[in-house]
């Protein structure tokens, strides 16, 4: 009885981790020995993980990845591509997210570019930043219904409280001005308060001439590659195909 009562507090205050570990640790035998501080430390350590991962759960929600599987550790290095795993692990450190810096990542279609930034968007997300993963075609549709409905202010805010965000597919296709102009204010929103992730088919040499080649053009260009990070990838072909299996895959050599 005492312990359903405990029980019914615990759920009641929403200390949900704690209250799903007490009956399992009250009952676990290598349990036993250890003393009330340290029986309690567990206790908080259980409530303490599940809150942990449900925040973590919210901001993967937010993120809205489209390679759920896309993680640092999954990168593909044997596939000659010209991509360093030392400048991949020491960019993992989110010392550029912290410095709200930008990430270029550059190569033609299929060579892995958004595995590769839903891979650090991933990460960033695990490590506590809040991450927001959007296509350019979302990104420019989003502009055309806030002005829509009014919320167009709303929406620039909403992006500058965003730790890091990803656009995928830059430049895939033509912008009008009034599509670069929503550009330009959503980076300015976010300059010096976001850190933000670009994959492009285009090389960036040749992104000021995209953009028009005039003033507009350089102050989203003075943003976006000014203390920039770059990751350029070289693939003949895509990483989308599927590959044929190592010698032996699978098979003894007996």
């Amino acid at each position: 009885m005492l312990f359903e009562q405990t029980y019914e507090k615990l759920s009641a205050m929403k200390l949900f981790g704690l209250a799903a570990s007490l009956k399992d640790r009250l009952e676990r035998r290598d349990h036993q020995d250890l003393s009330k501080a340290e029986f309690v430390g567990l206790l908080v350590d259980d409530e303490w993980l599940y809150r942990d991962n449900r925040k973590l759960a919210a901001r993967l929600k937010v993120a809205k990845f489209k390679q759920r599987a896309a993680a640092i550790e999954s990168i593909d290095y044997a596939t000659p591509r010209g991509l360093h795993k030392d400048q991949v692990l020491e960019l993992a450190q989110n010392r550029w997210i912290k410095a709200h810096e930008s990430m270029l990542i550059i190569g033609p279609s299929g060579s892995g570019k958004s595995f590769i930034a839903q891979a650090f968007g991933q990460h960033a997300c695990r490590c506590g930043f809040s991450v927001q993963y959007l296509r350019m075609p979302a990104l420019l549709s989003l502009f055309v219904q806030a002005r829509a409905q009014g919320t167009y202010d709303r929406l620039l805010k909403r992006f500058a409280k965003i730790a890091l965000l990803i656009l995928d597919d830059f430049a895939l296709a033509s912008l009008s001005e009034p599509q670069k102009q929503d550009l330009l204010e959503a980076i300015e929103e976010r300059y010096g308060s976001g850190a933000t992730i670009i994959t492009s088919q285009l090389p960036v040499t040749d992104w000021h001439e995209y953009l028009g080649g005039a003033r507009l053009a350089d102050a989203i260009l003075d943003r976006l590659v000014h203390a920039s990070h770059r990751i350029e990838i070289a693939s003949k072909d895509s990483m989308r195909k599927p590959r044929p299996p190592l010698p032996h895959d699978g098979q003894s050599d007996i």
